[in-house]
């Protein structure tokens, strides 16, 4: 009599026929010939962009230029007549006022040669005035009366600069100032247009710089600058001159602005910092992630219209940071698209929804 295998070897042999006959089959569906029919789908629905509400802000650009300060008035004194020095009226760092005389040099014959100058002249004007009476007589020819006319002319130009140069030996400050540098010494020979000095004026102060070509449109006089020293501390001017030629070399334009200096503080010849205050304008802020650039160059952004459809705008850049950008040229209120704007194109007509209404699937975030 056979016996009846046991329950657990009946299991296993079950599992390997069901095995077998599944590596046999496979998957039906990858042998088929033709691949299975699609599954009907609905008409492609608009491509979903988040936008939102962008409104026109008034703004003051500024254009931000690194330059250096100047005295007001600075000059190197020189003396105009050779001579030794006497006398030093006015210390280094003393405080002049225009007119005020810096040093003395010696006069030696000067002071001789005008005297005689001076009798030269009144001899000449007595012979003159003597001839004038015997002319009206006929007493003496024309031409010896010019001559007479000449001497006197002749006399007084040699005593108006025997006395020139008699004052130049006592040059004077020729504005108010500050004594910022003597280089002489009591005793010391001068010659004609040797240095013996410096004059500076800083009450008010010139701040000069360099900018762009592609900024210097936007400049003109009048406009108020902002000077920030070294340490932090502002000090208010105004823009004074704008070059009219650029520099050959950098192709940059020379800008100077002057500013008071009440307090005299020793700025002549520091570097600062200008900032210029532009014309006020109506900007759109937004992140620069969303400008765009098209064949042509020109910055662009995408916004909606009152049907949705997307509009792709030419702006003006006027202030940009690596966090927010402040442009013109849009509407004063606009649909700005804040996501999705890389998958759409001018014309197209789109499903915008807010941030708020935004849901799954989530749009896609432009790379910034």
């Amino acid at each position: 009599m056979l016996r009846r295998p046991p329950i657990s070897v009946l299991l296993a042999m079950l599992v390997l026929v069901a095995l077998l006959l599944w590596l046999a089959l496979g998957d039906i569906q990858r042998f088929q010939g033709e691949p299975p029919a699609a599954p009907a789908i609905a008409k492609d629905l608009p491509t979903r962009v988040e936008y939102r509400q962008s409104h026109a802000a008034s703004h003051t650009p500024r254009l931000v230029a690194q330059g250096q300060l100047e005295a007001i008035h600075e000059v190197e004194l020189r003396t105009r007549q050779a001579g030794r020095v006497i006398e030093l009226p006015v210390t280094q760092g003393a405080s002049v006022s225009t007119g005020d005389t810096l040093l003395a040099l010696s006069r030696d014959a000067l002071e001789a040669q005008l005297e005689r100058a001076e009798r030269q002249l009144e001899l000449a004007r007595a012979e003159l005035a003597g001839a004038a009476d015997l002319r009206r007589r006929d007493l003496i020819s024309q031409p010896e009366y010019l001559r007479l006319q000449s001497s006197v002319s002749v006399a007084a130009a040699e005593l108006a600069e025997l006395r020139q140069t008699l004052d130049e030996t006592r040059p004077s400050a020729p504005f108010d100032g500050v004594l910022d540098r003597l280089d002489v010494e009591l005793g010391d020979v001068l010659q004609v247009g040797e240095i013996y000095g410096r004059l500076v004026d800083d009450r008010r102060l010139v701040a000069n710089a360099w900018v762009a070509q592609r900024d210097v449109l936007k400049l003109s006089p009048g406009l108020p600058v902002e000077v920030r020293l070294l340490d932090g501390s502002p000090l208010p001017g105004e823009l004074t001159h704008v070059a009219s030629r650029a520099d050959d070399a950098t192709r940059s334009f020379y800008i100077e602005a002057e500013l008071d200096n009440p307090e005299r503080r020793r700025l002549a010849g520091a570097s600062a910092t200008l900032s210029i205050l532009l014309p006020e304008r109506d900007v759109h802020r937004f992140s620069p992630a969303l400008l765009e650039l098209d064949d042509q160059g020109q910055l662009r952004v995408k916004h909606l219209d009152d049907a949705s459809r997307v509009i792709s705008s030419p702006i003006e850049l006027v202030e940009a940071d690596a966090s927010e950008v402040s442009v013109a040229g849009l509407p004063e209120t606009i649909r700005l698209i804040t996501l999705g704007g890389g998958f759409v194109a001018p014309g197209e007509r789109v499903t915008a929804v807010t941030a708020e209404q935004i849901g799954e699937p989530p749009l896609p975030r432009e790379l910034p």
